[in-house]
């Protein structure tokens, strides 16, 4: 019996190679390209995202000088944000952000290219690697103090690691030798890593020493057009954070290190934030405490208002110049009258993993992250039943529905996920799902297997639970806004 099986084998496998490798003949006898068979690795990669290959471990062992425990979480940011496995701490002030993050920042940072390119912005990207001699030309290499990593290279020279750019895009303008007035306002910016030394970082992405962050740089011909720019950059701020949901508050603020004659922050309100802000009942007068003398309870500017005080975090800043670093390294543009003059100067800066993180901080509940809808990792996340219930068919109608939702609404591809692990209970998924914060779950249950299919829909950030048909389902999620 034995050898008669072994022919049988071989002649399966000749035919099975014949069928993958052979060339076929047409009908005038000549070889046909021959069908290659896809490699073992594109086999493995599935077209469907499965919540069990996403790569958000919620076990991380904690290592390194900044591990908590959950108990000793410093904000609700922080504790949910490494409870979900969406960073980890490397060491004090740094941490990795895992896919899910990456993916909400790269949305953030569209978002942001979207309303910079919208003004008139032009996107590059300077070294992190700043030399000493240009922050000794401003003179802040010394006022910087302790904030500034510093470090030497194999030649003794002294270096920087960026918290900002100021001397150096003003160096690279400068080094345009036939800058026109007719080129201006030139606004350039880039979302880079920066670095601070703080003494005491915390509260997670809110407070640390290597971060994310947008900073545009403008150069205008005149006082006049800079504040117009100025004013230009503002608006596009507050439209930013409209269209992410963030009610946040644009205060008077001090130039602090940077320098300048006009400054202002962006306030995102919450009891967690380290800044202190007075804001007028009576009209549109609002300012961080640092600007005012310690025992100003009335409005400066309607007279009348009582000034109250509530606590924010910074998400922005912005900054109106003048000449202080133009003047220094000589940024100058060709005039009307063909002279050359000094460009007037604005910078403006966009904590860009400090929105993500304060954006956590006070929309989220105790149990479960609610991202700004925009920036959410995945818009969608589709639950089949048990493995084993009474209604596990309807396991095939949630791929089915995963595949229609991505193919039907374009918007979409790529932003459903299945959770495939039905091995779990539905609660036990569903709870995940709230922890995780997709903004939309989609439960197939039993009403999917009815004559006219049923579909639960919990909307996670209002909170609402809802039963659809599939032309509703339909209907709902194809007003998803996607960047």
């Amino acid at each position: 019996m034995e050898p008669v099986m072994h022919r049988v084998r071989q002649r399966v496998f000749h035919r099975l190679h014949r069928a993958l490798i052979l060339p076929k003949r047409n009908h005038s006898g000549c070889a046909e390209k021959a069908d290659v068979p896809p490699s073992t690795h594109s086999r493995r990669i599935k077209p469907t995202l499965l919540v069990s290959r996403l790569y958000q471990p919620s076990n991380l062992r904690d290592v390194g000088q900044d591990s908590r425990l959950p108990g000793e979480m410093t904000c609700k940011s922080q504790r949910l944000m490494q409870q979900a496995g969406l960073i980890h701490p490397s060491n004090p002030g740094c941490y990795y952000y895992l896919p899910a993050t990456v993916r909400s920042m790269e949305k953030l940072v569209r978002v942001i290219d979207q309303e910079m390119h919208g003004i008139g912005g032009q996107k590059l990207d300077m070294p992190s690697l700043c030399s000493a001699d240009l922050w000794k030309t401003s003179e802040r290499w010394d006022l910087m103090g302790k904030e500034l990593f510093r470090l030497k290279d194999r030649h003794g020279a002294d270096y920087c690691l960026g918290p900002t750019h100021e001397e150096a895009v003003t160096t690279l303008v400068a080094h345009q030798a036939t800058l026109s007035y007719k080129q201006l306002p030139l606004l350039l910016y880039q979302i880079t890593r920066k670095f601070r030394d703080e003494p005491k970082p915390k509260f997670g992405l809110l407070r640390g020493r290597e971060f994310y962050m947008k900073d545009m740089y403008s150069f205008d011909v005149s006082e006049e057009a800079a504040y117009e720019t100025y004013e230009s950059v503002c608006r596009a701020y507050t439209r930013l954070f409209a269209r992410l949901g963030l009610r946040c508050v644009q205060v008077q603020a001090d130039t602090g290190n940077i320098g300048g004659k006009l400054s202002h922050e962006f306030q995102l309100p919450a009891d967690i934030g380290e800044d202190r802000l007075l804001v007028c009942g009576n009209c549109s007068f609002s300012a961080n405490v640092e600007t005012l003398t310690s025992d100003r309870t009335d409005c400066p500017q309607c007279k009348t208002g009582t000034l109250v005080e509530s606590k924010g975090i910074e998400v922005g800043h912005t900054f109106y110049l003048g000449k202080k670093y133009s003047h220094i390294f000589n940024a100058t543009f060709s005039n009307a009258q063909n002279k050359q003059s000094i460009a007037e100067m604005g910078c403006f800066g966009l904590g860009v993993t400090r929105i993500l993180a304060a954006a956590i901080e006070v929309m989220s509940t105790e149990e479960g992250i609610r991202w700004p809808g925009l920036i959410a990792p995945y818009q969608v996340c589709v639950l089949p039943p048990k493995k084993g219930s009474k209604v596990d068919e309807a396991a095939v109608l949630a791929e089915e529905l995963v595949h229609t939702l991505g193919e039907t609404l374009p918007g979409l591809r790529g932003e459903v996920v299945l959770d495939d692990r039905t091995q779990m209970t539905v609660g036990k998924r569903l709870k995940d799902a709230s922890r995780l914060g997709y903004p939309y779950v989609i439960v197939v249950g039993q009403g999917a297997l009815e004559e006219t299919p049923r579909f639960e829909v919990i909307c996670q950030q209002k909170g609402e639970t809802m039963f659809l048909s599939k032309d509703g389902l339909l209907d709902l999620l194809g007003r998803v806004e996607t960047v």
